[in-house]
This record gives structure tokens, sequence and C-alpha cells, in this order.
């Protein structure tokens, strides 16, 4: 008995071999590595902690943090020289709690106006370690680094540390951030996870499902999510923190929330529609949106959520000329031809599904065959992705694999705007009826 449950486990393992190696070439993956633990840290109460930073209209910074210390300030310090703060700039604060946990002070203060492409430094709570900043250029070329799903895990870590020898400007991340899934230390253990890279670089988050944290009866969704990373919705016209937009370079970039309500009748539908009226392609030659349940998903994990969405959006997007989207939730790597509708159209956008930062749950390894013919390049690994926009017409695009602890480009692409194309851009009779009659 004990030998037959032997060969029966490792045929079991070699069938998921073969499943998670399709369309990866000769890639032997490697194992999974272990959810991280932060060994107690303590701190004064009044030290900063868990420092983000984010992007909040034109030529200012949000910045972020937490104190134990209910009186700390809400100030942040800041100037071009290490240690000589020419500025100040009072921010506000808040607190949540979540059955028996109770955070600590979240504070949020928006400093500026500040220079494109400088490196600031800055100190928080009039205290503390000094971290430095930089801001994002005002012209081409811009690069953003790109992953989703990132989690609490040895492969989070191996994926920041590979974001982090690249020279990128925004980070964009489709969702999912930290796993806590209602445990409330969770959120505190990421937030120090990401502090090196968050603290320098602006981090721009859109929700995924993980991040609810719904107990019926007993707490609202998206708690945690909303005290804690705060992005420029209200600065982008939107009422919720769910869905928002902002403008890097010559990039028009719209955050959409999949969890919240988007048909016709919704808020965020309507909001969607007026902020894309309001885009200006001479101004933003480059259209990228981010959302987390994917429209375009060949692999069998997650097949179909994202339908709804699809039908009541992707007109809109389309109509506008989108360029590039950007999802997650699915634990693994897909790239698409320029598609709508279901099937390949050079007016379409390129979707990719980047869910694989290194989630506690592991890959999706399982595929669809044969693959849909919008399908370019499809893999089940960890890695991130670098997105380049070089000029108003041109991109390259580049996904790199985690291989142990080395980063590897394994996928790339140069990819043309929309702009010129003939396509149904501003203006033309499509975006027109789409925009008149929806």
């Amino acid at each position: 008995m004990r030998f037959t449950m032997k060969i029966l486990l490792h045929l079991l393992t070699v069938i998921l071999f073969i499943a998670g190696t399709v369309f990866a070439g000769d890639y032997v993956r490697p194992p999974p590595r272990k959810t991280l633990h932060f060994p107690w840290d303590p701190k004064p109460s009044s030290q900063p902690q868990q420092v983000h930073i984010s992007l909040a209209g034109d030529k200012h910074m949000r910045v972020t943090w937490i104190t134990n210390d209910g009186s700390s300030p809400s100030i942040v310090e800041y100037g071009t020289s290490p240690g000589k703060y020419s500025a100040i700039s009072q921010g506000e604060s808040t607190k949540y709690s979540y059955v028996l946990y109770s955070s600590g002070k979240i504070h949020h203060a928006v400093i500026g106006p500040l220079q494109d492409n400088t490196t600031y430094f800055y100190r928080c709570g009039g205290e503390g370690l000094e971290f430095q900043l930089k801001t994002p250029p005002s012209k081409f070329p811009v690069t953003f680094a790109v992953a989703g799903d990132l989690g609490q895990t040895g492969w989070t870590k191996s994926t920041l540390d590979h974001i982090d020898q690249c020279k990128y400007d925004v980070h964009l991340l489709p969702g999912d951030l930290s796993y806590a899934d209602c445990f409330q230390h969770r959120w505190d253990s990421f937030g120090q996870l990401v502090q090196p890279l968050a603290s320098s670089r602006p981090w721009m988050v859109t929700q995924g499902n993980h991040e609810k944290e719904r107990i019926l009866f007993l707490e609202d969704g998206f708690v945690s999510y909303n005290s804690r990373w705060k992005m420029p919705f209200a600065e982008s016209g939107s009422a919720s923190n769910l869905y928002y937009s902002f403008d890097v370079a010559g990039v028009h970039i719209i955050m959409l929330g999949s969890y919240a309500p988007y048909d016709e009748r919704s808020d965020q539908y309507s909001w969607l529609k007026a902020d894309l009226l309001k885009v200006d392609r001479k101004r933003t030659p480059w259209l990228v949106v981010l959302f987390h349940v994917p429209w375009y998903n060949s692999n069998r994990a997650h097949q179909g959520e994202g339908d709804d969405m699809m039908v009541s959006m992707e007109p809109l997007l389309y109509a506008a000329g989108a360029d590039l989207v950007f999802t997650g939730h699915v634990h693994a790597y897909e790239r698409t031809q320029r598609v709508y509708n279901g099937k390949s159209d050079h007016c379409g956008a390129v979707h990719i599904t980047i869910g694989d930062g290194g989630n506690r749950e592991g890959l999706a390894h399982r595929y669809k065959q044969p693959p849909p013919e919008w399908s370019v390049f499809r893999e089940a690994s960890f890695g991130h992705g670098e997105l380049k926009m070089v000029n108003s017409t041109h991109a390259f695009w580049s996904w790199h694999r985690n291989d142990d602890d080395e980063s590897v480009r394994s996928d790339q692409v140069w990819i043309t705007s929309l702009i010129g194309s003939g396509c149904n851009t501003r203006g033309s009779h499509e975006m027109r009826r789409i925009f008149m009659t929806s």
C-alpha cells in the first residue's frame, strides 16, 4: 500500500511539472518559498514606520506613515539637500479598528509643488530616519515597474529585489498587496517589507479581492486598504479610493476597481466616461489602464470572472483608444495581441496579466489548450515587468522571470501607440456614438 502511494505521488508530481512548464520552453521552475516572518522590532512609539509615497496631483506627492503614538504630528519636512529642509507640510491622520485590532495613527501629508525628476530628502513627524525620494520626469522617456499579487513570501522579496535594480520612476500594482486576509498585523508587516522601495518611488495601487476583508454584520470592505493606501481619487474627480486616474509625463493612467460597481448605472462607469472625455492625447499620447481581474485570460484559474466588467467597460476603453491594460488575480504571466470583443483587433489594447509578484497561494500552472489566437506569451512563473515609454509613439515592454535569485528577461516587445493609427480615438464617430448612448 505504501509503495502504491509513493508511485501515485510521484506520478502526480510529474503531471504537475509538465502542466506547469507548458509554454515555458526548457525552463525548470524553482520550488516555492515560505511566507516571510518579521521579528518583533521595538521602536519608539513616535518613530515613523511603514513609510510609502504616492502621486497626489500635478507636482505633488503624498507621504504616508504610521506611528504608535497618537500625539505624533502629521508633518513632513523636506528639501533637496540631506538634513536641510526648506519646506514643511501639515497633513492629516486617521486610524481604524477591525474586530480586536486597532491600528496605529496613520498619517497622510501632501508635499509640493515639487520639481520634476529631482531627488528630495524628507523626514516624517519631526523625528526619526531621513528618507529620500525621486520625482518622475515631466517628459519622455519614463519607466514604470509593474507587479501585482505581491504578498509576503521569499519570492516577494526576490521580486522586490529585482525591481530595486530597475531604474524606474513609478511602481504600478494592479491589486492584491499584503494578503492580510483579515489578519491586520500582516498589513503592518507588508508596510515594513515594502518601505525601502515604496518610500523612494511612488507606488500607485488598485484593489484586489484580498483587500476586501469584509465580514458580514461586523466589518465593511476595504477599511484597511482605504485607510493605509490613500490614492489621488479626489484629485481626479472620483468619489472613491477604489478608482482614480493620474498623469505621468506623457501617459494618462486609469486605475479601475474590479470590486466596485461598474455597470452603466454605477458611479465608477460615469466617472470613467467623464475621465476619458477629458484626456488630451496631444498632451498624454499614451493611455494605460489597470484593474485586478483580467478580461483576457487563457489560464484555467479565474475563468470568466471579468466578463461582466468587460461587457460594461471595454467599449469605452476601445472607443478612447486605450493602448495597454494591466491586470493581476491570475498568478501567472500572459501577454496578448491587441484585442477587442474577444478577438484580435489592431485598434484594441494589449492586455498583460501580471499577477505573479510572489504571493503565498502559489502559481496558476494550468492553461487552456490550444491557446486562443490572441495569446502571444504565457508562463506560470513569479516575476515583474518594466514598461519604458521611450517617446510619444513607441514603448518597450519586458517581463523578467525570477530565476532563483536572478532576474531573467523572458518576454519583450516594442509597442506602438494608437495615436495616428487611424483607430477610434477622441473625436471619432465611434467614440461619439458610444459616449452619447451609454
